[in-house]
């Protein structure tokens, strides 16, 4: 470690909104060598701006 510096847990999530965060897993349950559940997770997290719009309309969630 170069130096020590205390990050925020803000200043964290906004580094990562910034350039924005892709979030990806794969669940599955199994019994006997037999799928019985399976679950694809996929997320892209990012901050909304203008060169990013919201995919809502104005005053929606």
């Amino acid at each position: 470690m170069i130096g020590d510096q205390d990050v925020a847990l803000v200043d964290l999530l906004d580094r990562l909104l910034a350039g924005g965060v892709v979030l990806a897993g794969d669940i599955t349950l199994r019994i006997a060598d037999i799928d019985l559940v399976r679950i694809d997770l996929k997320a892209l997290i990012s901050s909304v701006n203008d060169a990013v719009p919201s995919p809502w309309k104005q005053g929606a969630p």
